[in-house]
């Protein structure tokens, strides 16, 4: 199983781009799910989280403008972007703690990442 990721690209600053990230395929069940960005010459780092009940959790550097949610039916997570700013252009990866079918075994698995530039 892949996770694809949607929704990146160049957006002006002040932008509310959304982020969409969801299995290539169908799975058993997905637990936990999350964004990560990863700018150039750093570490990755946590954007936010959601668990399956929808507790989440959010970067210090995020609260207040990005929003993270999640559609169990689709099996998706959303990272709704806004009030963008060009410190924030970086590649963003979602990742997800899920089981598929075939096994007991619970993985997490990351997404390709999507490139988002914060630029005038």
């Amino acid at each position: 199983v892949q996770l694809v990721e949607s929704g990146g690209g160049l957006v002006q600053p002040g932008g509310s781009p959304r982020l969409s990230c969801a299995p290539s395929k169908s799975i058993f069940s997905i637990y936990a799910m999350g964004w990560y960005r990863q700018a150039p010459g750093k570490q990755r780092e946590l954007v936010a989280a959601i668990t399956s009940g929808g507790s989440t959790n959010y970067a210090d550097f995020v609260k207040g403008r990005f929003t993270i949610s999640r559609n169990n039916t689709k099996n998706t997570v959303y990272l709704q972007m806004n009030s963008l700013k060009p410190e924030d252009t970086a590649v963003y990866f979602c990742n997800a703690d899920l089981r598929e079918f075939w096994t007991s075994v619970r993985i997490v698995y990351w997404g390709q990442g999507t490139q988002v530039t914060v630029s005038s």
